[in-house]
């Protein structure tokens, strides 16, 4: 159990590519500290980290799970995050309150779009981090090219390196080069150093020990570890390393706020939400990392942006599954707090007299979308709380009613990703679903000017109703919709032209093709005819509405489809592949790159052919190709398309 100041805490996360051995790492920092009996297995599904039935049947990590172990005086808070692109929401989430990032990579597979993520994410908040490379010991392994890539793309330098079945230390001598191209690192780092390093030409143990300190801290040096976690090869290394070379919680620097400063040695408590789960047997449990101050069991603590108090009885430690309790925490540390009332992700505790504001987490934008229904009548509800709750718990996971198709769409950062959900949905909130494809949400316009006239005419007895309107329709090049009124000599009343416009408007929801929205639109009211007894609003209103069918149909109307820009980002090896399955996806690419070892291919993709691609690169780059996804514009349905298209809404006119 943690028994230590805040200077003997390090807090770090395992992230990095899937597969590259974090979890096995995790189980093993667990059982070397002495706080398991047993060495967990993801193979056996024995795991710590991987404890929950959906992992253990993936044999991989879903969800970030926190654990904590002692070692040497010192204790280590981190979380074993997941490493494919389906679940980033989760890694995004525990990197963003971790004091360190160890990027595992394995040393057969190398770099994957999950390394690229981890190691944006911490350079861009200049968090310490640094690269372990596990797997030394696989047949497979490419070490030395690996080593390379790492130290020429990112300005890396070892500190242990593999030797007779285990690893040598850099600086304790047993690698003369290596350790003069330390040494040279750590001197370039500092001024004062880099002057001693020009007049002795070396540095003493104590000034390259501390100046490697300051320069990890910084962030402006990055190590390179060398491990086998299967074989216990390297970790001790280290986990000594974690100890004697990173900073603690409260020797960092402040931390970049919105608003307000934190003194992370100062007494006031404040702790930042980084994950919300249900638990089966406690509800609600919410995970904070304390950044300062102590939080204690029966204090009172706000949440800095609703405005709400908490009080809790219990503050619990987390490792997998297992449950302890605590009467106090302290910076560094990852705690569970049950029940809280209103306080969830990205939230803020802390105690009175404190005003700060941490910065939002960046999310990357869905990149695949489901249509969800009920399998049983009468669910609608328990769907949409559930769908919600989940929402709620993970950012990278949106949930919305379309207006335009009336579906309720859930989106993704893929099919495992949606997969996970419904699942959930299933089994905590007891209802079934089915998913089908989302309907496009297609658009109409027109190519050509196009004009008609309306009369609206119905004699009821009394007051009759009566209105004529002569619309022109021209192509709008900026913009969705404009209205202009040409009227001259009092043909139809100004105080009509309103209704007119509102007529039009209410027409634009539903075009003649495909009963999609029209937009690129200009009407024009040119003319017209009124009653002094039988017109009204609600008669021009029809009248407008007639009009404007008839002109769009004069005006060569097109079906127009949504367009996105992705970027796709994979091992070179699959360029092949991926450029011939965008061809078939009437894909059109704009340009690549090489970005820190991994090729990054810009492309225009219409959004009914992206449905199934998070699938589909999967399996072209066996997990290792990831995209993003975000909408360019409207473009025109090829005709044969448009042709079904047509087909398919008079179809669905016909059923409703």
């Amino acid at each position: 159990m943690k028994n230590c100041a805040a200077e003997n805490i390090r807090n770090f996360a395992l992230a990095g590519h899937a597969g590259a051995g974090k979890t096995t790492l995790a189980d093993l920092l667990l059982f070397k500290s002495g706080i398991v009996s047993r060495l967990g297995s993801v193979d056996d599904g024995t795991s710590v980290s991987d404890f929950r039935d959906e992992e253990k049947e993936k044999k991989s990590s879903i969800f970030a799970s926190a654990l904590h172990c002692p070692w040497k005086n010192h204790h280590f808070f981190f979380t074993d995050t997941p490493g494919y692109p389906d679940f980033c929401g989760e890694a995004i989430n525990a990197m963003l309150v971790a004091d360190a990032v160890l990027i595992v990579v394995d040393a057969a597979m190398g770099i994957g779009p999950g390394t690229l993520r981890a190691w944006k994410q911490a350079r861009d908040r200049q968090q310490p981090r640094a690269f372990v490379i596990n797997g030394i010991d696989r047949e497979q392994a490419n070490f030395d090219a690996l080593l390379d890539t790492l130290q020429t793309t990112y300005s890396c330098i070892p500190l242990t390196l593999p030797a007779d079945g285990g690893v040598a230390s850099v600086l304790a001598g047993d690698q003369p080069e290596a350790l003069e191209a330390l040494t040279e690192a750590v001197a370039e780092s500092d001024e004062a150093l880099l002057e001693k390093f020009f007049d002795a030409g070396e540095l003493s143990q104590d000034e390259l020990l501390s100046g490697l300190r300051k320069g990890i801290a910084a962030g402006t040096i990055v190590p390179i570890f060398s491990c086998s976690a299967d074989k216990d090869a390297g970790v001790t290394e280290l986990m000594d390393a974690l100890v004697n070379l990173f900073p603690s919680p409260v020797s960092l620097p402040a931390l970049p706020l919105l608003e307000g400063e934190m003194d992370r040695t100062g007494s006031l408590a404040v702790a930042q939400v980084f994950k919300s789960v249900t638990d089966p047997f406690i509800g609600q449990l919410t995970y904070l990392r304390v950044y300062s101050g102590t939080v204690s069991v029966d204090a009172e603590l706000i949440n800095l942006g609703k405005g709400n108090k908490e009080r809790f009885g219990s503050i619990i430690h987390v490792n997998g599954k297992e449950q302890s309790q605590t009467e106090t925490a302290g910076p560094g540390e990852i705690i569970a707090l049950a029940k809280l009332k209103g306080t969830g992700l990205g939230d803020t505790l802390a105690g009175r007299n404190v005003s700060l504001k941490f910065p939002p987490a960046a999310y990357p934008v869905p990149t695949m979308s489901y249509a969800v229904y009920a399998i049983n009548k009468g669910d609608e509800d328990k769907i949409g709380s559930g769908l919600h709750r989940l929402a709620a718990e993970d950012l990278t996971f949106q949930v919305r009613r379309d207006a335009e198709t009336h579906e309720t769409v859930i989106s993704g950062m893929g099919d495992q990703h949606l997969a996970v959900m419904v699942n959930r949905l299933k089994h905590e909130f007891r209802v079934d679903v089915n998913l089908q494809t989302p309907r496009v949400p297609y658009r109409e316009t027109i190519t050509a000017v196009g004009q008609a006239q309306y009369r609206h005419k119905k004699q009821t007895g009394g007051h009759g109703q009566f209105a004529e309107v002569h619309l022109r329709l021209e192509p709008l090049a900026d913009g969705e919709f404009e209205f202009a009124n040409e009227v001259v000599g009092g043909n139809v009343p100004k105080n009509f032209i309103p209704a007119i416009e509102k007529g039009v408007v209410e027409t634009l929801v539903r075009g003649p093709l495909a009963n999609s929205k029209v937009i690129g639109v200009k009407a024009i009211v040119f003319d017209g005819k009124y009653h002094a007894v039988d017109s009204s609003e609600m008669a021009f209103k029809i009248a407008s509405r007639g009009a404007f069918r008839d002109a769009m149909s004069k005006a060569k109307p097109i079906i127009l489809e949504p367009i996105m820009a992705l970027k796709i980002t994979f091992p070179d090896e699959y360029m092949g592949d991926i450029t011939g399955d965008l061809n078939t996806r009437r894909g059109r690419i704009l340009g690549m790159d090489m970005v820190e070892g991994m090729q990054v291919l810009s492309a225009e993709m219409p959004l009914a052919e992206t449905y199934s691609y998070s699938t589909q690169l999967r399996s072209i780059t066996q997990g290792r190709g990831s995209f993003e996804m975000a909408f360019e514009r409207y473009e025109p349905v090829p005709s044969l398309l448009a042709t079904k298209i047509q087909e398919e809404a008079a179809k669905e006119a016909e059923e409703e």
